[in-house]
């Protein structure tokens, strides 16, 4: 049987880790650097930013730009992607009164919702699990959502820093010292052409990791400072539509079931979403966990087959596709969180560690609360006399994290996922009884396994997808020019894959990636078959890393540009 995990690229964790390069007079010296625009990244800077306006003298001491925001994407919320329905909490805490939520760009609150259980002709409404429930939560277009949030950030002081991907971890005396930013303007050789820009180390006094899923220096930082949890981290991948609809939606709709199949031998574990956002558009999305064994399954694939289901195109009916994306999701949970969130000078935020609830669909409110703990835990270091150096100097941040509502919500539903890779019905079934003990029961923990190591199987899963019709189904070609692609057709290769495979793992690669980047080379006559890759489709989900291969961070500004996602 292949595994994916059998055919990984070289990588080694001294290439995204290691010291500044450039002498001490040319390095840029910030105050706090936060690398990641995201929701953690964000309120991190905002938090700061109001902490330092009551503290001039700190702020005085942390030199002319005391907090900076790395992000890789064209601009904050170019890359931000999720379903997305908001529990405001942490958006309470964050502004503390100095907003209202009526201010902020939110679509709205959920005004009902509806869980169904599909199958090919028929759909079964049952009652929504406790879980799921989102009373007093909001719909919001998460891009926008960090576009507004990059502007408060800017408001309090922050200096944001787009198209500026972030390539290496600076490690001096044991203690993080900063990052150094990627080249720009190399060729797809890596040769420097006429607009060639070297990269620059930052380096600051306290540096905050908010990558968000799959994040290249976060991954790095675990290993190098010996922090993996007892389990590793599992994924899954969502694809996501916007539609323009011909009638409003009043209410959020989720589906289990159809078009993806039960039985423990698929280990397919998923659901659909299908949100309105406002009365114009309704976001509609397919979630699967990468831990599946078929290499003919394709969640952008099953995603247009779950548009032909009745209740769906009625939806849809009249509409228009407007926009397209895809993200990876971090599904570990509790389970697979670092042993400790901290390293000497480094904090570990939101998506990137895996703070996301499976169960409740639910991760942006942690993401925001973890970034507003780690400006308090960073300012606290801040402090005359103190340094982020000194051992244990950022202790607090965990056990901040550990008194939250993060780790109370994370801990309660720990078992959840990993009972599904028994099967939609077991896992159901097991599901309950966690819902119904608040984790208590089973009083085990359960372990996960790397979606790499899961092996491979081959059905005819391919033949139930539907042709693209150019109206209600589609390609993955025209998906990715609704993403609004910036790469470049001549920049450097980002991603790294064996080339020659496996047969049943070049099918998985190219089914498995939603825009298009992997196709099947010729055969070599030993069984294995050579692998062309297209780097410039990637809309940089991170489904490859989870499954065999790594992605490495591009030319900054490349990838997509989300505007509603």
């Amino acid at each position: 049987m292949t595994r994916p995990a059998d055919y990984q690229p070289p990588f080694s964790v001294d290439e995204a880790v290691g010291p500044p390069t450039d002498a001490p007079n040319e390095r840029i010296d910030v105050g706090v650097l936060i690398v990641g625009a995201g929701p953690a990244g964000l309120a991190c800077a905002i938090r700061l930013g109001q902490l330092l306006e009551e503290a001039p003298e700190v702020r005085g001491r942390l030199g002319e730009v005391p907090v900076a925001v790395l992000e890789k994407g064209k601009q904050p919320g170019s890359h931000l992607l999720s379903g997305a329905v908001v529990n405001p909490r942490g958006l309470r805490r964050l502004f503390r009164g100095r907003k209202q939520l009526e201010e902020l760009p939110l679509l709205g609150p959920v005004e009902g919702e509806s869980v169904y259980f599909l199958t090919a002709g028929s759909a079964f409404r049952i009652p929504t699990p406790p879980t799921m429930k989102n009373e007093g939560n909001y719909v919001a277009s998460l891009s926008q959502l960090g576009r507004w949030l990059a502007s408060q950030a800017e408001e309090g002081g922050s200096m944001i820093l787009p198209e500026t991907a972030a390539t290496k971890l600076l490690v001096e005396h044991g203690r993080v010292v900063g990052v150094r930013t990627g080249d720009k303007g190399r060729g797809r050789a890596g040769e420097p052409l006429p607009n060639f820009e070297p990269g620059s180390d930052l380096v600051a006094r306290v540096t905050v990791l908010a990558e968000g899923t799959q994040g290249h220096l976060t991954g790095a930082a675990i290993e190098r400072f010996g922090l993996a949890g007892d389990n590793p981290q599992v994924w899954a991948l969502g694809v996501k539509e916007i539609w323009r609809v011909a009638k409003p939606l009043h209410r959020v709709i989720h589906t289990m079931g159809w078009p993806l199949r039960g039985g423990a031998r698929y280990r397919e574990f998923g659901g659909s979403f299908i949100y309105p956002m406002g009365e114009e558009h309704v976001a509609i999305g397919m979630v699967v966990g990468l831990d599946y064994r078929d290499a003919e399954l394709s969640v952008h694939d099953v995603l247009q087959e779950l548009k032909t289901h009745k209740i769906v195109r009625e939806i849809l009916a009249g509409g228009e596709r407007v926009e397209w994306g895809a993200k990876t999701i971090p599904e570990g949970g509790f389970l697979a969180l670092p042993k400790q969130l901290h390293a000497p000078g480094l904090l570990f935020c939101g998506d990137g560690v895996g703070m996301v609830n499976v169960p409740a669909l639910k991760g942006i409110h942690y993401a925001i609360e973890s970034g507003r703990l780690a400006a308090e835990t960073a300012f606290e270091a801040l402090q005359r006399g103190r340094t982020a150096a000194t051992p244990g100097a950022l202790e607090s941040y965990d056990r901040a994290v550990r008194d939250s509502y993060i780790w109370r919500d994370l801990e309660q539903v720990r078992n959840m996922r990993p009972a599904f890779s028994r099967g939609f019905w077991v896992g159901g079934a097991l599901a309950g009884m966690m819902t119904a003990t608040r984790g208590k029961l089973p009083p085990f923990t359960f372990r996960t396994e790397r979606d790499a190591d899961v092996e491979l199987i081959v059905t005819d899963r391919a033949r139930h997808y539907p042709a693209p019709d150019g109206k209600l189904t589609f390609d993955k070609l025209s998906s990715v020019f609704l993403s609004g692609n910036k790469t470049r057709d001549d920049q450097p290769d980002h991603i790294r894959i064996q080339r020659k495979v496996p047969n049943e793992l070049a099918e998985l690669w190219v089914r498995m990636c939603p825009a298009h980047v992997y196709e099947v080379g010729g055969a070599d006559g030993e069984g294995t078959v050579e692998v062309e890759v297209n780097p410039s489709n990637c809309v940089q989900c991170g489904a490859i890393t989870a499954k065999g291969g790594r992605l490495t961070p591009p030319e900054g500004g490349s990838g997509p540009e989300y505007q509603r996602t």
